[in-house]
This record gives structure tokens, C-alpha cells and sequence, in this order.
């Protein structure tokens, strides 16, 4: 049984440790079924092949795709070289992928599409999604009610549908909340493994990250907590079991 291999993007140790452990609980998978590579620490491993896993997940991070490289640390600019690099061979050989809130950013930029600050940022918060007609009949979207809630908040956004992309799942302000290239690659806006407890935890490591005023953090803390945001960790669950069936 090939395991699923889980690449993390945060720097912040807490968020990253607290983000494997969502992947894990809201997939479904065991520590056993997953290899776990923080790109803040260690580049893609020598003999790293991706046919030797059911399917890459990508997590998020504070980073932007769309700023410039002199305005990027160098952690920032080493772990998105990383990720870039294995676009194209899962691109070409549409390997099953999911990507969350970076990971858009990331298959979009990879596409040629453009990825931007100008429009469709969102606060931190619950915002209300829905199922594209192309999304009802999507194997990891169409057991969803058409509308739901997820948890968002990010500086930049897909400016436009990358050439090629299937939309899934849209809201009011931004429109391209997940999309599908090919048949296999996949990627959210939104984060399917965020619940309340998680998204509490990412307010208070990111308040000074410019997401939100900093004062702003206890109110924004309550907030998400009144929302019960559970829906969009039915994606991972999908993902896992498509790629994985039981028994495999």
C-alpha cells in the first residue's frame, strides 16, 4: 500500500505540527499511511519519486506566490522552489494532488495563471461556498451540500481560471475557491482541514503576519468559534479514498 506523502510549508513549528495532525484526523489517515516533509527544514529528498505515493496533499502557509523574490526570506524562497519543482512532472502525468490554500496559489502560478493581491482576498473567518455545476459531479465535491462553510484567509487569490481548470467551488467574494486540472490535480482556496480549534491556534501564531490587525485577534478567535465548520473535511476524506480505496 503506497502512503500518501504530506509536504508542509509553515515555518512556525506549532502551526505545522498542528496542521499534520488536522490532515491526519480529517483524512482519515494513520502516521503509518503518511510521510511527512516540512520544506522549511529539508529540501525534497534525494530519490524522492512521486510514484511511489498514492497522492500528494500540500498545506498552506504565510507565504504569497505573487511577491516579488526580494520581498521573500530565504526560507520562503527555498520552500517555494521546492514545491515548484514537482509541478511539472504531476502536471504532465496528472498525478492525484491536493493542494490547500498555498497550493492554489501554487498550481495556478505553475499553469501560467496569474495570482494576485488585486482582487478576491479574503479575512480571516468562516466564509459561505458553493458547488459549481461542474462541482456536483466532481468525485470529491458532489457528496457536499451545494452550499457550506469553510474557514479562509488569505492576502492573495487566483486572479482568473487557470487555461485548462475545471471550477468546483465558488462564493461571493472569490470565485475560484477549488478547481481541478486534468482529472487528478486539485486545489482549494479554502482549508479543508481547518476547523475552530485549528483556525484559533493559526489567528494567534499569525496575528502579526498582517491578515488582520493584531488587536483584532480575540474578537476574530470568538467569531470562529460560533461557526461549526466541518463540511469541507469530507474533501480529504474523498481525496484519500479515491486514491486509496479500502483495501488497496
Amino acid at each position: 500500500m503506497k502512503p500518501f506523502v504530506i509536504l508542509q510549508l509553515r515555518p512556525e513549528t506549532a502551526a505545522a505540527d498542528n496542521e499534520y495532525d488536522a490532515i491526519l484526523e480529517k483524512s482519515g489517515l494513520s502516521p503509518s499511511q503518511a510521510v511527512r516533509i516540512r520544506l522549511d527544514h529539508e529540501p525534497i529528498p534525494d530519490g524522492f519519486e512521486l510514484h511511489d505515493y498514492a497522492g500528494v496533499i500540500v498545506g498552506g502557509g504565510p507565504g504569497c506566490v505573487s511577491d516579488p523574490l526580494d520581498q521573500k526570506s530565504e526560507t520562503e524562497r527555498r520552500i517555494e522552489a521546492s514545491i515548484l519543482s514537482l509541478m511539472p512532472a504531476i502536471a504532465a502525468a496528472d498525478l492525484p494532488f491536493l493542494g490547500c490554500c498555498y497550493g492554489i496559489g501554487i498550481l495556478a502560478h505553475h499553469l501560467g495563471a496569474k495570482v494576485g493581491k488585486e482582487r478576491y482576498g479574503e479575512d480571516v473567518g468562516a466564509v459561505e461556498c458553493m458547488l459549481s455545476s461542474d462541482g456536483k459531479s466532481d468525485p470529491l465535491v458532489e457528496d457536499l451540500p451545494e452550499r457550506f462553510m469553510a474557514f479562509v484567509g488569505h492576502k492573495e487569490a487566483v486572479q482568473e481560471l487557470p487555461k485548462g481548470c475545471t471550477l468546483l467551488v465558488t462564493s461571493e467574494p472569490c470565485p475560484y475557491q477549488m478547481i481541478r486540472y486534468k482529472d487528478n490535480i486539485y486545489a482549494t482556496q479554502f482549508h479543508p482541514e481547518a476547523d475552530s480549534r485549528v483556525f484559533e491556534l493559526r489567528i494567534n501564531i499569525y496575528k502579526d503576519k498582517g491578515y488582520f490587525p493584531p488587536e483584532e485577534a480575540k474578537q476574530l478567535i470568538e467569531s470562529c468559534n460560533q461557526q461549526n465548520v466541518h463540511v469541507p473535511e469530507a474533501i480529504l476524506r474523498n481525496f484519500v479514498a479515491r486514491y486509496q480505496p479500502s483495501g488497496e
